[in-house]
């Protein structure tokens, strides 16, 4: 299951674990014709899947999601965790509303799906949940306080979970995949002049990273980790 599969990160992952034989799960909150373009993408390759709408705000929606994708397929192997947004606003610029929705969004919905997938998994005795973090989480960005606040909660988050529920055989980790030219990512791609603090001099290419993220999800000995994808120094 992926959320934000519907966006530039989650078509990528989506089509990654496509191609290593999973069957996957494409959630979308608003962009229906963008998920449905993802699943086109993956079935054409040989792959299966289905569309999932919900608004990760709700945790009766996420909850309705994960028992659909449950009753359809038996079970759950892996939870992908992207969606997210990441609108710019100046600490003291960003209006009390806009600071809520995105921890509602980016943080709080994470929790949502974390908790709606872990019964499942429990149950099942095995299961691996990927969170997509961000380099904002650990340094902090310009006019990203909302959106770095959020991932930072993120690290705690992912610990916590891969230390409760570790007995049960459930992985759980944070990838940073670096910047991507994204919808997200906007105007502020940065430029190769703005790449300094990549020690390779550029960004990492994302069909890799989606590639990378697939690998790790399936790592039976790998949990509680915050894995940097760029060449960035955490």
């Amino acid at each position: 299951m992926v959320t934000g599969g519907s966006g530039g990160i989650g078509h990528a992952l989506c089509l990654a674990f496509a191609r290593a034989g999973f069957w996957v799960g494409v959630h979308y909150a608003r962009h229906k014709e963008a998920a449905e373009e993802t699943l086109r993408e993956l079935s054409a390759e040989g792959g299966e899947g289905a569309i999932y709408q919900a608004d990760i705000r709700s945790g009766l929606e996420v909850q309705a999601m994960i028992d659909a994708v449950q009753k359809r397929q038996g079970r759950l192997d892996v939870l992908l965790c992207n969606a997210g947004i990441a609108p710019s606003h100046l600490l003291l610029r960003c209006p009390e509303d806009e600071w809520l929705r995105v921890i509602d969004t980016n943080l709080t919905g994470t929790y949502r799906c974390l908790a709606a997938a872990a019964p499942v998994m429990i149950k099942q005795g095995s299961g691996s949940i990927m969170v997509i973090g961000s380099y904002a989480g650990l340094h902090g960005t310009s006019g990203q306080a909302a959106y770095a606040a959020s991932k930072a909660g993120l690290v705690g988050l992912v610990q916590t979970a891969a230390r409760e529920w570790g007995p049960h055989n459930i992985r759980v980790n944070l990838v940073y995949p670096g910047w991507q030219p994204t919808a997200m990512a906007g105007d502020a791609f940065p430029s190769l002049e703005q790449l300094s603090d990549h020690v390779l001099g550029r960004v990492s290419d994302l069909e890799d990273v989606s590639r990378t993220i697939c690998h790790l999800a399936q790592r039976p000995g790998l949990s509680g980790q915050m894995i940097n994808l760029d060449s960035r120094i955490l």
